[in-house]
């Protein structure tokens, strides 16, 4: 069932679309559920494995492709906008599965990530050679079928095929854009990389233009707006996209683990070069640089060392440089709205997502 369009008034702008897209993704699951155990029962492990992390999320890709939409005059009630929007979920899953293999990360969401869910069901059976190797092979094949699943799903919501065509630009650009930020934030790690500029080519990319512009792109161009608003929505998406990752960074380091449903200090183990970490190298002493620098991506950083380093990101004034950047960045995000070529509908459910967006504890 479509949001309806004065539904935006009485709940936040997230909650306006996110039960549609629920519906919409368990519709389409049941069916390929179905399509998938026709190839083989030995399947339904796997599809456990992909509903599971669907379930979860915050759907704030579906849920900016919306508001772009009607940004650009987009009918509030439209099926096929929920359709198109809710297949960004199952790019989103993709990233997610993929990047917890790369990673190496044990958690997500306060689950087993897919790699350790389908290791698990390798040990429990006694299969041969290695649970791990298996584990992470199978997670990137679930991860394939969701990029494949994403785009059928875009390609069947129903949009005439002028409108559909409408849309690719900034549909191909997302998912070319975030594995190219994934890339980039592998091979930042690898070389060590903590400057500044490092770390917000890494957010524009990976995380800014992948989770709010792009989305943004997408409605405003399946409602014929794209040239109007392009530009407005460049100016909001960029500077929010990359304060939400900056938070989900700061969050990384400082959030409650029962909250974020990582385990504390998790960004450190896994050595992120993010903009906290540049930071607090920046403007740290020689020695403690030195110290931060070396236990930044140990795997088995003691709760001791997590609890040091978190207190030279503090005292180095890093914490206070980054929330700093998050209100800047927010700030300009509320700018860009003050254009008059967006649709009035959407404008006071924009500014609420620029304050859920940068202000959120998980």
């Amino acid at each position: 069932m479509a949001p309806s369009p004065s539904s935006a008034t009485s709940v936040s702008p997230v909650s306006v679309i996110r039960s549609a897209v629920d519906g919409e993704l368990t519709a389409f699951c049941t069916t390929h559920r179905a399509r998938l155990l026709e190839i083989g029962a030995e399947l339904a492990p796997a599809m456990d494995a992909l509903e599971a992390m669907l379930s979860g999320g915050k759907r704030l890709r579906p849920t900016f492709c919306y508001w772009g939409w009607r940004g650009a005059g987009g009918a509030g009630d439209d099926g096929r906008i929920v359709r198109a929007a809710a297949s960004l979920e199952f790019l989103q899953a993709c990233a997610l599965i993929h990047d917890d293999v790369i990673d190496r990360s044990d958690t997500r969401r306060g689950l087993p990530a897919t790699h350790k869910r389908l290791a698990a069901l390798h040990a429990e059976h006694g299969w041969s050679g290695d649970s791990e190797g298996f584990g992470q092979g199978a997670a990137i094949l679930i991860g394939d079928i969701c990029l494949a699943w994403s785009d059928e799903m875009y390609q069947a919501s129903g949009f005439a095929l002028e409108t559909l065509q409408a849309g690719r630009p900034p549909f191909d650009a997302m998912r070319t854009e975030v594995m190219a930020g994934q890339y980039l934030d592998t091979l930042e790690q690898v070389r060590g990389t903590s400057t500044r500029e490092a770390a917000l080519r890494v957010m524009r990319y990976k995380s800014a233009k992948y989770t709010i512009e792009r989305p943004l792109h997408l409605g405003a161009a399946l409602a014929g707006r794209l040239d109007a608003l392009e530009g407005v929505y460049t100016d909001y998406g960029l500077p929010l996209g990359v304060a939400f990752q900056l938070r989900d960074d700061v969050l990384g380091v400082f959030g409650d683990p029962g909250t974020t449903g990582k385990p504390a200090g998790d960004d450190l183990r896994e050595g992120k070069r993010t903009l906290v970490v540049a930071e607090t190298l920046a403007r740290a002493g020689k020695a403690d640089a030195d110290r931060f620098r070396t236990l930044l991506g140990t795997p088995d950083l003691s709760a001791e060392s997590v609890e040091w380093m978190c207190a030279l990101i503090t005292d180095s004034g890093a914490l206070k440089a980054c929330e700093a950047v998050i209100e800047e960045y927010a700030g300009q995000a509320m700018d860009a709205l003050e254009s008059p070529g967006l649709d009035a509908a959407a404008r006071e459910p924009l500014r609420r997502l620029v304050v859920a967006a940068t202000s959120r504890t998980h």
